[in-house]
């Protein structure tokens, strides 16, 4: 960096354009934080690692109105545990959206870089940080552009840039876990005879399962027990041919690829997702092998708990801790999820005469047991993660769960008024005992009150007076 280089001042600077990063980025938008987002590539990819958006995803979607993303997708009311013979039916999940969406993940990344730069977000591509500095009241970035360097000085900066995270790196978090022990594949390609549908099949050759793409190609994803290499060149044609064969034994007429990738199951996560001014989102904090399909979700996720702590702490209206909750909260998710996808990978490789029985005896329970389903189906989906309240001695049992899409009596739902993301009071009556509303001085700044008689409340949320909801939709307070 050159003496005389002018330094730029930022408020927040996210480093990375994909999912999490321009969805963070439209986060702080909304509590009106000013954002600059810098990206390396000069263009957005046109290859989807990611095709699948689970419930809660859309569930956060909806609750800021972007029903222009949710529409682009296809609903599909199934989902898989690695790869299992038996599917994971979504239809009874408590969720106005008890579905997957098929969506590409370059379809995705367009539709929420236009919300983004909709809200005013400065969405700089082709500017790739090379290092940062980190003082006491900022952080201070190089970036190289085709315009020549620069330096830009922000409050905070998060860093939403993949598994080689250069913030990371830079910021000397660690990233601890395992190496690549498995290697699988990935290909999207034209077929001359496309099968009827969706094919899976995992078996003591491998597996391989084919998913048809909107745009008329097929993705197929394999791992090949004739095929396990290290990480190295991108696969042939000829290999994924083969390899389709030995599994499924055609290859449907498989031409003119689109895309070819090899991919491991290294497993890390960052030891802390914030050092001082330096945050960390999506898969700069965790990597893992692509099972089930929920990186992108856990990112999106990640990026929606951040936003509006960090847009509090730089407004001047956070309580004390709050942006030091982020860790505290999201670690042990992402922690969940390199468990979950290790063991779905254990089941995707089990080739063994033993390791095929596990997997059909699983798939029985999947089919027999309702409850066993449901509870794999609320993981897979995140509608079943939950925040540890700070005295959960004393708080209600509803603290830190998500709160479902209520109908009022009087009209409208519940995630219509989290659009602004702001705190929600919800003031519903109750029962003769029910306990008085919180009073106004304890109420987070800004919080928006609402009065309204839920139509058939079930459950926990059945004679309530009272719930203050956070602005990502979780349950801050119930009584």
């Amino acid at each position: 960096m050159e003496p005389n280089t002018v330094t730029e001042q930022a408020e927040v600077v996210v480093v990375g354009a994909g999912p999490t990063g321009l969805w963070l980025a439209a986060e702080l938008r909304l509590q009106g934080v000013p954002v600059t987002v810098l990206d390396a590539r000069t263009e957005p990819s046109p290859h989807s690692k990611a095709l699948t958006v689970h419930p809660r995803t859309v569930e956060i979607l909806a609750m800021r109105g972007l029903t222009e993303v949710i529409e682009a997708g296809t609903p599909l009311p199934f989902g898989h545990f690695g790869a299992l013979a038996s599917r994971l039916d979504f239809r009874g999940l408590d969720t106005p959206y008890p579905f997957t969406l098929l969506l590409p993940q370059a379809r995705t990344e367009a539709l929420l870089e236009a919300h983004a730069r909709t809200r005013g977000t400065d969405v700089r591509r082709g500017h790739r940080v090379t290092g940062l500095e980190q003082g006491p009241k900022s952080v201070r970035l190089s970036v190289d552009a085709a315009e020549g360097p620069y330096a830009i000085e922000a409050r905070y900066v998060v860093g939403c840039d993949g598994t080689r995270s250069t913030v990371r790196k830079a910021a000397g978090i660690t990233f601890p876990g395992t190496d690549s022990t498995v290697w699988g594949w990935l290909a999207d390609v034209v077929l001359d005879a496309p099968p009827a549908g969706p094919v899976t099949e995992f078996g003591a050759a491998g597996g391989v399962m084919a998913v048809p793409l909107p745009d008329g190609l097929t993705r197929f994803v394999g791992i090949d027990a004739a095929g396990d290499r290290p990480d190295g060149p991108e696969p042939t044609l000829e290999e994924v041919r083969a390899s389709a064969v030995r599994v499924l034994g055609t290859d449907f007429g498989m031409r003119d690829p689109r895309w070819l990738s090899r991919f491991g199951n290294a497993t890390r996560q960052a030891a802390m997702y914030r050092s001082g001014r330096i945050l960390l989102a999506g898969d700069a904090a965790h990597m893992h092998f692509p099972a089930g399909g929920v990186g992108l979700n856990v990112g999106f996720q990640d990026a929606t708990n951040l936003g509006w702590k960090l847009a509090a702490t730089l407004l001047g209206t956070a309580p004390e801790g709050l942006l030091d909750s982020y860790h505290s909260e999201r670690h042990p998710v992402g922690a969940r999820l390199l468990a979950s996808t290790r063991a779905q990978t254990a089941l995707m490789t089990a080739r063994t005469v033993e390791g095929q029985a596990l997997r059909a005896h699983l798939s029985e329970l999947i089919d027999r047991v309702p409850e066993f389903s449901r509870a794999l189906a609320e993981q897979l989906g995140a509608l079943d993660v939950a925040y540890l309240p700070a005295d959960p001695d004393t708080a209600h049992p509803l603290t830190g769960t998500r709160a479902p899409d209520l109908a009022f009596a009087e009209g409208g739902s519940l995630f219509a008024l989290l659009r602004e993301g702001r705190y929600v009071l919800l003031e519903l009556g109750g029962g003769p005992d029910a306990a008085p509303t919180r009073a106004e001085a304890t109420l987070p700044h800004g919080t928006l009150r609402h009065t309204a008689r839920p139509v058939e409340p079930t459950g926990r949320w059945s004679g309530l007076h009272s719930v203050l909801l956070r602005p990502d939709g979780h349950v801050a307070y119930a009584a």
